[in-house]
């Protein structure tokens, strides 16, 4: 069993718009691939946990979100970075399910298909909802103070008592130490 990053989608890999509603908003934060392509090459899988509730809301159909994620995965492939899994709730926040962040049922599904150790393995996003699920499901929480990192830093992270265990400028950032402490 190998370790994993789960990484959040908007606003970590690509430019949080609000909601993603047209395949043209979807823009990569620089250096996402580059670092994404430095944790593939030490061993780790790199894996999209992601709520995408636009669907559910009537905001756009579902098929969006997959037409999202396959040009994320072509962009990425033109950088030389591969997901292992990109794993996606599409149920609206009043549903209950057991798989929309910060409930552990994504991590635990790419875990079990996937083979992969959570002890060893990371979160990392920009909201609140990514630490505690890291907490959760017994990994390290990373926030990256893009898309809402810092406001999340700042507030609302205090208020819920939440505290990552790594704070980084950005995904690459958050490559380097993730890959500093697995050394």
């Amino acid at each position: 069993m190998r370790p994993a990053v789960f990484l959040d989608r908007d606003g970590t890999i690509n430019e949080e718009v609000g909601y993603l509603n047209h395949l043209s908003r979807l823009r990569l934060i620089p250096g996402a691939a580059r670092a994404i392509r430095r944790l593939r090459k030490a061993g780790l899988a790199v894996v999209v946990v992601t709520n995408q509730s636009g669907p559910a809301r009537g905001y756009f159909p579902a098929s969006l979100v997959h037409e999202v994620h396959q040009e994320l995965r072509r962009r990425l492939a033109q950088e030389g970075a591969e997901l292992e899994g990109i794993y996606v709730c599409l149920h609206h926040p009043e549903e209950g399910c057991a798989c929309r962040k910060p409930q552990p049922g994504l991590v635990l599904k790419a875990a079990r298909e996937l083979g992969l150790d959570l002890s060893r393995s990371y979160v990392v996003g920009d909201r609140w909802v990514d630490i505690e699920l890291a907490r959760r499901t017994g990994t390290r929480g990373v926030l990256v103070l893009t898309g809402y990192g810092r406001g999340e830093l700042e507030y609302v992270l205090p208020q819920k008592g939440l505290f990552p265990d790594l704070v980084a400028r950005d995904l690459e950032e958050a490559a380097t130490l993730i890959l500093q402490e697995l050394r």
